[in-house]
């Protein structure tokens, strides 16, 4: 691990990088940069301020990471909340997500895949299911796109297959999650 990085765990958003610089700033530690799940510091700090930061992190929900096997996991876990919700760059959209992790972590994704499931207690595809379902979810409640644009915008191949996926994530067709509301939706730190 980089001497100048944190890994961070359960930072999945923008809200959660703002509230980490916020944090970072009252504590008057320079950084370079912040992104999902990493703190690129502008020097090394000391153990007291590494547990300084863990301590105002952990008030948040944030938590520093200390072992590489973890940082790797939180890794993965941004790179395909990112690919779930289409937010890679567009031509990362259509390629499989076992190439996808394979090139961006250069490591084959036997070894990748393995260790996730040794460590999450799930598969990468089952994690990369419930996120996408978490955004047709969000897509639902928003109520903007019928069944078959939200199915043609996350990329599934017809409304029947993205619906199937969803009961089976949910218990609920979208239609019935629908009338439910938002309150059925999860914290993507909670997936």
């Amino acid at each position: 691990m980089p001497a100048n990085t944190l890994f961070v765990k359960n930072m999945v958003c923008h809200r959660c990088i703002l509230a980490a610089e916020d944090i970072l700033k009252k504590l008057d530690i320079p950084f370079h940069k912040i992104v999902l799940g990493e703190i690129h510091l502008s020097s090394t700090i000391s153990q007291e301020q590494r547990d300084l930061i863990s301590s105002h992190f952990i008030s948040i929900g944030l938590e520093i990471i200390d072992d590489r096997i973890s940082g790797l996991i939180e890794k993965i876990k941004k790179m395909v909340v990112g690919k779930a919700r289409m937010e890679a760059d567009e031509p990362e959209h259509s390629i499989k997500l076992s190439v996808y992790l394979n090139e961006k972590l250069g490591r084959e994704y036997t070894h990748i895949s393995s260790l996730f499931s040794s460590v999450e207690g799930r598969t990468i595809e089952n994690y990369y299911i419930e996120q996408r379902v978490e955004k047709v979810k969000e897509l639902l409640v928003y109520n903007e796109m019928n069944l078959s644009e939200i199915a043609y915008q996350m990329d599934y191949s017809s409304p029947a297959h993205l619906s199937s996926q969803f009961k089976k994530i949910t218990g609920l067709t979208p239609s019935h999650f629908k009338e439910l509301g938002s309150h059925k939706r999860k914290l993507l730190d909670q997936i």
